[in-house]
């Protein structure tokens, strides 16, 4: 059964339903995010989404905001987009640096690192793709602290992915920020969920 790739108004709970299981189903989402968490050198951090984490974090929203119907469909706007297509893996990226002015002085050397982003397989090499909504490096160059990747793929580059012992490497190659990792089968067999 191929995966949901959209959140329509009818998935959405009834906000006081919501409150009833909300610990329920976070602990669900964070057990399920658990394998989908990726660290990139020493500040960048990958969370590739699903229908699942956009479905928790639309209702996050809707709790936190408490903004009622009118709210719901600029929160399905914002989130629909992140959803795997069934051909891709996107990544909500984070550069997670406490301490403000270094938090500072870190991003203003990284403007363009969204257009860096790269899965690397079997011989096949997948380039990152921002999400359009706006642009997240400033006029200045500096980055924002969160990114949105989408990361395309054949229907070849798929079956090359979901090979099992496939080893797997995400980076950057930005010149401030060349890291990279190698992701665990687990995060693999994880995401090999997201193609249809």
């Amino acid at each position: 059964m191929s995966a949901k790739r959209e959140i329509t108004r009818d998935d959405i709970l009834d906000i006081e339903e919501y409150a009833r299981t909300r610990k329920e189903r976070r602990a669900e989402v964070v057990a399920r995010k658990k394998h989908r968490r990726v660290d990139i050198g020493p500040h960048a951090t990958a969370y590739f989404e699903s229908y699942e984490t956009m479905w928790h974090q639309v209702h996050e929203m809707l709790f936190i905001e408490r903004g009622g119907e009118e709210q719901i469909p600029d929160e399905l706007a914002a989130y629909n987009p992140l959803i795997p297509n069934g051909r891709e893996l996107v990544a909500t990226v984070m550069f997670e640096i406490d301490d403000p002015v270094r938090r500072k002085m870190v991003l203003a050397k990284l403007g363009g690192v969204e257009e860096t982003a790269f899965l690397k397989f079997a011989g096949e090499t997948v380039t990152g793709v921002p999400e359009a909504d706006v642009d997240r490096t400033t006029a200045d160059g500096k980055a924002s602290s969160v990114q949105f990747i989408h990361f395309p793929f054949t229907d070849d580059q798929v079956e090359k992915f979901r090979a099992s012992g496939t080893e797997v490497t995400l980076g950057f190659t930005h010149a401030d920020y060349a890291h990279m990792t190698v992701l665990h089968d687990a995060t693999r067999a994880e995401l090999s969920g997201d193609f249809d």
